[in-house]
């Protein structure tokens, strides 16, 4: 049940009575990031030269069909497979900012998720990788709407069950690469299912964030930052969540893996370190450690690039707990 306290419900109907069309044009506009934007699949594992791969259809673990890539390792399936999953409102295959609008609206860069497969086939991991439910391609549910992991924890555990059911990966050491939205997810799967992922052997886990911290930083940005109790009730309408449930921190408790979090320290989409921070502190993980990214404020064109880029730290990080 969504909650919103009676005393923020009535701020939120004073505020609408007394809010400009346009700072309510933009009040909307913030709420609809919620309602995510489907990014195509610009690129497949062929374009980096991983030419043996299979497309899968995977049921939720509510029955929304998600579609997937099933990559092996360089050479041939291993015994080490990396499940891997994304952010909002990318895909399997990342980001297709460099296309031009609508994508570009959010941050006109690319993000290539496809080379970061490339890095961890080349080193000795199967790939599972998935579009979340109202992403790429997969099926649509919930009016359309993102929970950031209040919904899409199921399709984590779906994708979970599907492994521990297959011949082949019900075999494999498995890890898992959760990010932002996937990332909030996956703490939630974890939540709601922990007996499921007791074998997961550890979690690279970059970006996952607040919607509270991303409506304050934004909503100031575009000078509407006194109306959050209207951006909440703007989710609430178009059936969604309100901002404070829509966070890792309700979660990260229950995630006691060894955890690899990757965060860009001046975020220009959150502006609030101590939010990642937060998250980190919460995670009943014995063996965590918080890799922030400096200089830069860019989250998607160097945050969600960054293993991309710089394999190494990533790499190192699964060698010591797959092996």
């Amino acid at each position: 049940m969504t909650r919103m306290p009676q005393e923020r419900w009535e701020k939120a109907q004073k505020q609408l009575q007394n809010i400009s069309d346009q700072d309510y044009d933009k009040v909307k506009g913030l709420a609809a990031v919620c309602r995510p934007l489907r990014s195509v699949i610009f690129k497949t594992p062929d374009d980096h030269g991983m030419d043996e791969w299979d497309d899968l259809v995977i049921p939720s673990d509510d029955g929304v069909p998600l579609e997937a890539w099933y990559i092996p390792a360089k050479g041939g399936p291993t015994d080490k497979l990396i499940i891997f999953n994304h952010a909002l409102p990318m895909c399997r295959a990342g980001f297709p900012g460099h296309l031009g609008e609508p994508w570009s609206n959010y941050d006109g860069v690319e993000i290539d998720f496809v080379i970061q497969y490339k890095h961890l086939t080349d080193a000795g991991y199967n790939v599972l990788t998935y579009d979340i439910r109202n992403h790429g391609r997969s099926g649509s549910a919930n009016g359309g709407m993102s929970g950031i992991g209040q919904w899409e924890w199921r399709d984590c555990v779906g994708v979970k069950k599907f492994v521990d059911s297959h011949p082949e990966m019900s075999k494999m050491t498995v890890g898992l690469y959760s990010q932002c939205m996937g990332g909030n997810s996956q703490y939630h799967a974890i939540y709601q299912r922990p007996e499921l992922f007791e074998n997961v052997r550890c979690m690279v886990s970059p970006m996952v964030v607040s919607m509270a911290a991303i409506y304050d930083a934004f909503s100031e940005l575009q000078g509407v930052q006194q109306y959050q109790e209207l951006i909440d009730l703007e989710l609430i309408k178009m059936g969604g969540f309100v901002a404070a449930e829509m966070t890792p921190h309700l979660w990260a408790e229950a995630v006691r893996m060894p955890v690899l979090m990757v965060q860009v320290k001046d975020d220009s989409w959150t502006r609030n370190p101590e939010d990642g921070q937060r998250t980190f502190d919460l995670l009943g993980s014995n063996e965590k450690e918080l890799f922030w990214i400096e200089n830069t404020t860019r989250r998607f064109k160097d945050g969600y690039n960054y293993f991309g880029r710089h394999p190494e730290r990533v790499l190192g990080f699964f060698e010591k707990h797959m092996n």
